[in-house]
């Protein structure tokens, strides 16, 4: 049924702008706080889609699941879209750092970075609607373009291991050159203008290069999360509703992100896995098929991996990753940094703290488990330095004690 089709469409396009019209109609600097309520607000839009993808399958409300998409159950439903999105908003956090080499590169004000995401995002949508299409209509008719598809993205793990942050080369875009020899180009910024007149001629500015340059990219990053997504499920759907909903926080991720995304050292390397582990699904699906829930579990952990990874971790990446941003903004974003990683190793911390002391009333190795929850802890705060001390040096006592129990004098 088209109604489906047409609802959600006409949903985005309310909310684009929404977005755009009434939100961020003056080009502006989009500071980190801001980025990050917004990431907050796109990602609760997509929770309550998700419930409403358990009703719409569960019911099969408007048809879908009959007329619309493939029958599942709401659990099913539900599950496929969460992981999809899940799959998608970490391979767009690749995205995000080309995005960033490309205004660093063209050196774009932060004033006009948000209108290029805008319409960049927008003609995402629009690519990655004509791919879903075209890759769901081919695994329907070709069963074995699966294989294809799961080779493909395997090479791009080991494409995307080898190929480093920084070199990228926007003036040898086919489609820049091609622009450039048509159409003459300012010689700076015109505000948020993509055309201009100059001497009475049609001309361009360096802010259309960016998009031409952001719009490409974004094709070649469609090529390898499309069969990503192929893989967790064939409802075209599914499909298209979890890529919009990735897409549509990318531009709010971007701002949150980018001031202090050279801490993500070792994220790259979990996407790298990610997208292995995708192909190798794809590549068994016929004879080994993986639950979609024991997939939902190891994207999830390969990502945490990640997370907790750069979050502990002391060795920078050889490559650091530039940002567009301004100095103060860097600041801000190494405030939140530090507040993000204060409350994550607070938390796994505090959890395997927790977990020791429940091992100590049932049998369980606590006297290794409370140690490693403090050493955790130890890696962010000082006080469970002090008390990691004090249990090593009563650890160390008893076991001189048990050495030695004839040399031990008595306490006055």
């Amino acid at each position: 049924m088209l109604i489906i089709w047409i609802g959600f469409l006409v949903l985005i396009l309310l909310l684009l702008a929404l977005d755009l019209g009434v939100f961020h109609r003056r080009a502006r600097a989009v500071s980190i706080r801001e980025a990050l309520v917004w990431t907050c607000v796109w990602v609760i839009l997509s929770l309550l889609f998700n419930v409403l993808v358990y009703y719409l399958y569960d019911r099969h409300w408007l048809g879908v699941g009959l007329q619309v998409g493939h029958e599942l159950s709401g659990t099913e439903g539900a599950l496929q879209f969460f992981t999809g999105y899940l799959l998608e908003k970490c391979l767009s956090v690749d995205n995000i750092f080309v995005i960033a080499m490309i205004f660093a590169y063209f050196s774009v004000p932060l004033a006009y970075q948000h209108r290029v995401l805008f319409w960049g995002i927008l003609g995402a949508l629009v690519m990655r609607g004509i791919m879903i299409a075209a890759g769901t209509a081919l695994i329907r008719r070709i069963e074995w373009i699966v294989y294809v598809f799961g080779g493909l993205l395997i090479l791009t793990a080991v494409k995307m291991l080898i190929t480093r942050h920084d070199n990228i080369a926007p003036d040898k875009n086919p489609l820049v050159r091609l622009a450039r020899r048509f159409y003459p180009v300012t010689p700076g910024f015109e505000g948020p203008k993509f055309f201009v007149r100059m001497d009475g001629r049609l001309a361009i500015t360096p802010l259309l290069l960016v998009l031409i340059v952001i719009e490409t990219t974004d094709l070649l990053f469609a090529v390898d999360s499309i069969p990503a997504i192929l893989a967790i499920t064939h409802d075209p759907f599914l499909v298209f509703t979890s890529n919009v909903f990735a897409i549509l926080g990318l531009r709010s991720l971007y701002f949150a992100l980018a001031g202090m995304m050279h801490k993500f050292q070792y994220l790259k390397m979990s996407l790298v896995f990610l997208l292995a582990f995708v192909g190798v699904k794809m590549l068994i699906s016929h004879h080994y098929p993986i639950p979609i829930h024991v997939s939902l579990a190891i994207i999830g952990g390969i990502l945490l991996v990640g997370i907790l990874g750069s979050l502990v971790g002391a060795r920078r990446d050889t490559a650091p990753l530039a940002s567009p941003l301004p100095e103060e903004v860097m600041n801000f974003g190494e405030i939140a940094w530090r507040n993000i990683r204060r409350v994550v190793i607070l938390i796994v911390g505090g959890c395997v703290v927790l977990m020791g002391i429940v091992l100590i009333v049932t049998p369980g190795p606590a006297i290794l488990v409370i140690p490693l929850g403090l050493a955790i802890l130890a890696t962010e705060f000082s006080w469970p330095k002090r008390l990691l001390a004090k249990v090593r040096e009563t650890i160390r006592r008893r076991r001189s004690r048990r050495a030695n129990p004839h040399n031990q004098e008595d306490s006055p």
